[in-house]
């Protein structure tokens, strides 16, 4: 799960990207409302944490025009305006949620995790999706169904959680390649087809009741097999 921080305290970022990490998530941290705008922009990211006092843009303009620009992307802010106006302004415009300062880290790590589990798919608290008749244990790159499992590579497990939380959608190639290599990688997408076999393969191992359909010139979709 990969979460950005947006928020000028640098401080306050080391202490809460500390945090997440702890939790398996990989976390992207910058500091100026522009910034914010320009890496939220990518849609790579499962959930964005936004403050709203910050430099050069505040959080409710970049949440406006991360809007704006359609990015669906699950938003928290964080502000020390605790007033209900704020709050209200913030939920009207598009947020997800609002936590104001100061707050607990494990208050804010449930609210993230409560976004999760409302995006897509079926994200609990113990770092599993599931789709169809088969789970997919994140922490453990494991993928099980009835009373088999199988072992995933790191970009095989990444590729499933993806498509695991999107299951009701079309994933273009170049959205899986930025979500799994990174946006700055020089994987080329020929080679893509070649991972999504691998996961094939131990899609139908485990006995799961779905496949991964390739969309011609577009991308893959999970589909049921009695769909395809």
């Amino acid at each position: 799960m990969r979460i950005l921080l947006v928020e000028d305290s640098e401080s306050l970022c080391e202490v809460l990207t500390a945090v997440l990490e702890k939790e398996k998530f990989e976390v992207a941290c910058v500091h100026d409302g522009e910034d914010g705008l320009a890496y939220g922009l990518t849609g790579v990211y499962d959930c964005i944490v936004l403050d709203v006092m910050m430099p050069k843009k505040n959080g409710f303009e970049v949440l406006k025009e991360l809007r704006k620009a359609k990015v669906t992307t699950p938003i928290i802010m964080l502000t020390a305006l605790s007033q209900e106006l704020n709050k209200v302004q913030g939920l009207d415009m598009g947020a997800d949620d609002y936590l104001a300062k100061p707050f607990s880290t494990p208050e804010l790590l449930a609210r993230i995790r409560a976004l999760l589990r409302r995006r897509g798919g079926e994200f609990s608290a113990d770092n599993s999706l599931s789709f169809g008749n088969a789970t997919l244990d994140i922490a453990a790159y494991t993928l099980m169904s009835g009373d088999k499992s199988v072992k995933l590579s790191n970009k095989e497990c990444e590729i499933l959680r993806y498509l695991f939380e999107n299951p009701k959608r079309v994933v273009d190639k170049d959205s899986l390649i930025n979500k799994v290599w990174g946006l700055d990688n020089d994987f080329e997408s020929n080679s893509l087809e070649v991972f999504i076999s691998f996961v094939r393969k131990k899609i139908a191992f485990v006995g799961a009741d779905f496949t991964i359909q390739s969309i011609r010139g577009v991308g893959y979709e999970l589909q049921m097999k009695e769909d395809k």
